[in-house]
């Protein structure tokens, strides 16, 4: 867990700890000088919504979008910049920007097109959402990352959108 994270993960007073642990029955364990944390559970599954959700304030999710991961539908995927981009920081700098745009207007958009959280942390970009969800998300930002323009992006999202619609019927 980044440094800076730990204090949101603690929340005011603790209540952001106490409530990740009160939702899923966990006990999380924080070592503040190592930024080690761990997560005990009875239930291996609420246990694992636990670490996720922690995960997801540690990749840079407000507490309260990472508790969408409470939801049973609801899954988080990190793509992790250096696996596609190499270890070009000035690469990584101005592809994250791509994704974030002028006032945060494409990552506005990624979220508003595809009923996804998206948070640009460090070297990763994470989408908190429904599998499908994800996949159209993670679809826009792979385009945006390989060049593509952000509106063609987002053109090609929604002929892939369409695509699936024609599938349903």
């Amino acid at each position: 867990m980044p440094a800076g994270r730990i204090a949101v993960l603690i929340g005011p007073r603790g209540k952001t700890k106490a409530r990740i642990e009160r939702e899923t029955k966990t006990k999380i364990e924080i070592d503040s000088r190592s930024g080690e944390i761990s997560v005990d559970g009875k239930d291996g599954e609420k246990q694992h919504v636990a670490e996720n959700i922690v995960k997801a304030i540690g990749r840079g999710f407000a507490p309260q979008k990472a508790m969408q991961l409470l939801h049973e539908d609801t899954t988080m995927s990190v793509i992790k910049l250096r696996d596609l981009l190499g270890k070009s920081e000035k690469a990584i700098k101005q592809k994250k920007a791509r994704i974030i745009g002028s006032g945060g207007q494409v990552r506005n958009r990624i979220e508003k097109d595809t009923n996804c959280s998206v948070s640009i942390f460090g070297n990763t970009v994470a989408v908190i959402g429904r599998f499908d969800e994800i996949e159209n998300a993670e679809y826009v930002i792979n385009s945006i990352l390989e060049g593509a323009n952000i509106s063609t992006a987002f053109e090609m999202l929604k002929e892939k959108k369409m695509e699936e619609k024609k599938f349903e019927l």
